[in-house]
């Protein structure tokens, strides 16, 4: 049943990829439809498992190489954390894949789209699933594969191919980390395998780097969090993840909210047997999530494209999932994870819905009044802001003040810092969140009833000939279904499922933390008395009150006085100046870096390759033979003459030489 889970999207994925004219559309759709919603039913099967039944897993299914005792193997480890992340991937997974048939119908690559995303599904589970860093990391490569392939879908279009190159190099970085990472625990621990990796842990504790003074994991931890990085885009590795909205919208949702962003923050969460063994590695993660969490919310508060928006917002909450690995609260990770997967498929799904309603305007200055116009989308969008906020009851809250009750709790290096940050985030996500939402749904009407001046920015495969009709209009059932499917979690999820998850036993085998030295979790459990009555208090703490007036805030500028934003802007023009360069990440890497690298490249191309192996190794070479060539040549005339005279010369020299001793003697003798 387990090998079905992941192969059944792979089945559909190359029904749809490599038979696609022959079943055609419709085909195509239900084929991968089909096989993602087995999917959920197994993984749904496998949940009540593991959950009530206390079921567990791991094993080895197929055993691919064993090279002197090191095996490679496919193989399946199922507990709590894999059968939460395997729900989650399946549910997002599904819904994205029915909201698809409306978002693409027009598309003419729509097969193509399906195989793509059916292919997701499965890099993602196979990663999840996994038992060992081998089929990790082929899991981790085959989601970076087939995001770069998503986000330059449309590849007529130079900015998503320069969008999707973007992402891959980033993720290249990255990339390099994780391997060095995985490459340090084969070395010193002699296997792939978790559980034998996660046993010597002790062991590998008491080792140093050769050569120098550093702990052996905490340099192992540091490069695997590398690639968490790239991965789970945290600064400076973020740059991919905004200009990964150059994809079609379904794909944005499927990136940001159960897949690829979250392979990192799983990697993490798996590894923490070996994480809670470097205090150095944790602060590490600490300060970067952080980081992360406060200076890419700011980001969010001056875009004008709705899916720039959302998506600063999942870099933000990115931050926060991280921060709490940094703390040891691994289980508060990845119960923002799943909390956050709901809420901002939704959100993506959303903002999906507006551009279909709007005939492919994303800019939020050219909307307002929606509500009336799209009621569905109005709601849905609506549950799912006020989730993201930490609205108490909403399943954003239960995960958020989790982060930041458990940051509080920590006496790591960089708590102080990142406690700061988590809570002044609480503030700008309300900001930019509601800011949002009031300039697409609430005030004036600002769209004119004629074709729209961005109609063309999102993909011209969708532009439609018939304009007769330019209000805002309500999207079709598939769209708006999967909306309302995904509210629902969104709203009660966090309140079902904070009790086991973080305070009972449902991650008890899968995560590991010594709470002697990192007692954040310990001292949440003892502060909980159920998620009511945490609902109940969170109304006299400061991330409510933060929250509530990030909501106000943006209401007064937005829809009371819009003059104050604009007078803002015109005297900090400095600061617009440095949020709308994205704090210049990008003019750095353009032109610091990847500069850099092609001023070394023609150095080394000129110098080295031109200049020392072809002009001295080899023209030299060669120009050397022709230099003696040139002169045995001279001797090499073809005359006999010539040869004859050299032979009598020869021939002279030779008796001269013999004889000499004899024609030397002295006179007297």
């Amino acid at each position: 049943m387990l090998t079905v889970v992941p192969l059944a999207p792979l089945v559909g994925a190359i029904v749809a990829g490599l038979f696609g004219k022959t079943v055609g559309r419709r085909g195509a759709h239900w084929i991968t439809v089909l096989g993602v919603a087995i999917s959920f039913v197994l993984s749904v099967i496998v949940l009540k498992a593991v959950a009530v039944d206390g079921a567990r897993f791991n094993a080895t299914i197929y055993e691919w190489l064993n090279v002197g005792g090191l095996k490679m193997e496919i193989g399946f480890l199922v507990d709590g954390l894999t059968a939460m992340m395997m729900v989650v991937v399946t549910f997002v997974s599904l819904m994205v894949h029915i909201y698809t048939i409306g978002y693409m119908e027009e598309d003419p690559g729509y097969q193509r789209f399906f195989a793509y995303i059916s292919l997701f599904t499965f890099s993602m589970l196979m990663l999840v699933m996994s038992n060992n860093m081998l089929q990790l990391f082929f899991g981790w490569e085959a989601v970076g594969l087939v995001s770069y392939l998503l986000i330059g879908f449309w590849y007529t279009k130079p900015t998503a191919i320069f969008a999707n190159m973007k992402a891959f190099l980033v993720n290249r970085v990255g990339d390099f980390g994780f391997i060095l990472g995985i490459g340090l625990l084969l070395a010193y621990g002699g296997s792939l395998n978790y559980a034998e990796l996660f046993a010597k842990g002790p062991e590998l504790a008491k080792l140093t780097m050769p050569g120098t003074g550093w702990a052996l994991i905490t340099a192992a931890c540091i490069c695997l969090f590398i690639g968490a990085m790239g991965k789970s885009a945290q600064v400076p590795l973020h740059v991919w993840l905004p200009d990964s909205m150059e994809g079609p919208t379904p794909i944005s949702a499927l990136i940001h909210a159960a897949t690829m962003v979250t392979a990192g923050i799983f990697m993490v969460a798996r590894m923490s047997p070996l994480f809670e063994l470097s205090d150095v590695a944790l602060s590490l993660v600490l300060v970067i999530g952080a980081i992360t969490a406060l200076f890419m919310g700011f980001l969010g508060i001056i875009q004008n494209d709705i899916k720039r928006v959302v998506a600063y917002s999942t870099l933000s909450q990115l931050g926060y999932m991280t921060v709490a690995l940094g703390v040891s609260a691994y289980s508060v990770a990845v119960f923002h994870l799943m909390t956050h997967a709901f809420f901002k498929a939704l959100l993506f799904l959303g903002a999906g819905s507006v551009i279909i309603g709007m005939h492919h305007d994303q800019d939020i200055r050219n909307m307002g009044g929606l509500r009336k116009y799209m009621p569905i989308t109005w709601i849905t969008s609506l549950l799912g802001s006020l989730a993201l906020i930490g609205t108490p009851l909403f399943a954003g809250f239960y995960s958020k003040d989790s982060i930041i009750e458990a940051v509080h709790a920590s006496h790591l290096p960089g708590a102080g810092f990142a406690l700061f940050a988590v809570t002044a985030g609480v503030f700008i996500t309300a900001f930019y969140s509601f800011r949002m939402y009031f300039l697409v749904f609430h005030g004036e009407e600002r769209f004119r009833h004629k074709p729209f001046p961005g109609e063309h920015d999102d993909h011209a495969e969708h532009d439609h000939d018939d304009h007769a009709v330019h209000e805002p209009h309500e999207s079709p059932w598939v769209v708006t279904a999967p909306l309302v499917l995904l509210a629902i979690p969104s709203v009660v999820i966090g309140f079902m499922t904070i009790g086991p998850m973080l305070f009972g036993d449902f991650f008890k085998d899968a995560i590991v933390v010594d709470p002697a030295r990192h007692p954040a979790m310990a001292e949440l459990a003892e502060n909980f008395h159920g998620a009511a009555a945490m609902a109940l208090h969170s109304l006299t703490t400061a991330p409510f009150w933060l929250a509530l007036a990030g909501v106000v805030t943006a209401w007064w500028f937005y829809l009371k006085q819009p003059a104050i934003p604009a007078a803002i802007k015109a005297r900090c023009g400095w600061l617009y100046q440095l949020l709308d360069n994205k704090y210049y990440f990008d003019w750095f890497n353009e032109n610091v870096l990847a500069a850099g690298a092609r001023l070394l490249g023609r150095g080394l191309w000129k110098g080295g390759d031109v200049g020392l192996i072809d002009g001295i190794a080899i023209n030299g070479s060669a120009r050397v033979v022709g230099m003696v060539a040139s002169l045995t040549r001279l001797f090499q005339t073809g005359y006999l003459y010539h040869y004859a005279l050299v032979m009598i010369i020869g021939v002279f020299a030779l008796m001269t030489w013999q004889l000499w001793p004899y024609l030397a003697l002295s006179p007297g003798r």
